[in-house]
């Protein structure tokens, strides 16, 4: 009976600590060609918090708030203290065919094992390839949705099908097929499991709403 009530806790407690979703920050940079950008996730629970860093001021530009549960976005601008409502983009247009392939190879990126992804389009020139954890971040997939971002590296990754609930790329590359010229790279630098409170999730109580 004890033994019988023990593996029932311990069922109880693998339930409340692998089935939850996701709370914390993850840093991320954003390499293009000609820039780098510095982000930030802050996610807890429904809401999730995508701060833009200045490469040189290294104070903050500016950031989206997404509220997965209304699905909706405001976009916050801290140096004229103002908010709006964000709308999501159309989805963008593909040329040509994705060929979408899963690799055989695995990459551990800040303690996780990712598995590398690849999609391809020759009549778009582009090559991405994506290192890819599978089961931790469930806010991503819906806020990628939910934005619609017209970039390659969002596009692309959407065309990826059959990745289970909590998919994330850890680290991705986007090349040039015609001569693997690197276009732009994003990669996960730093990952906290620290609950963030929700002033830092919040608009600001002195911000103003913008409208057009």
């Amino acid at each position: 009976m004890k033994r019988n009530l023990l593996l029932f806790s311990f069922s109880l407690v693998s339930v409340f600590v692998f089935g939850q979703a996701f709370n914390g920050t993850i840093d991320f940079k954003y390499y293009k060609m000609n820039d780098t950008l510095n982000n930030v996730y802050i996610v807890k629970d429904k809401t999730v918090k995508l701060v833009q860093y200045g490469k040189k001021s290294g104070t903050i530009e500016g950031s989206f708030i997404f509220d997965l549960a209304g699905n909706s976005i405001r976009w916050v601008n801290p140096k004229r203290k103002v908010w709006g409502d964000h709308k999501s983009e159309t989805p963008a247009i593909i040329k040509g065919k994705c060929e979408v392939s899963k690799g055989s190879a695995t990459k551990t990126i800040q303690g996780i094992k990712c598995t590398e992804y690849t999609v391809k389009n020759t009549d778009e020139n582009t090559h991405i390839t994506y290192w890819i954890c599978t089961d931790k971040f469930g806010f991503f997939v819906p806020v990628l949705k939910l934005w619609n971002r017209k970039d390659k590296q969002s596009v692309y990754f959407n065309q990826i099908t059959g990745l289970p609930e909590g998919a994330m790329p850890l680290l991705s590359e986007e090349k040039q097929i015609s001569d693997g010229k690197i276009l732009t790279r994003l990669e996960v630098t730093k990952i906290s499991n620290k609950v963030p409170d929700e002033a830092s999730l919040a608009v600001p109580a002195d911000y103003t709403k913008f409208d057009k």
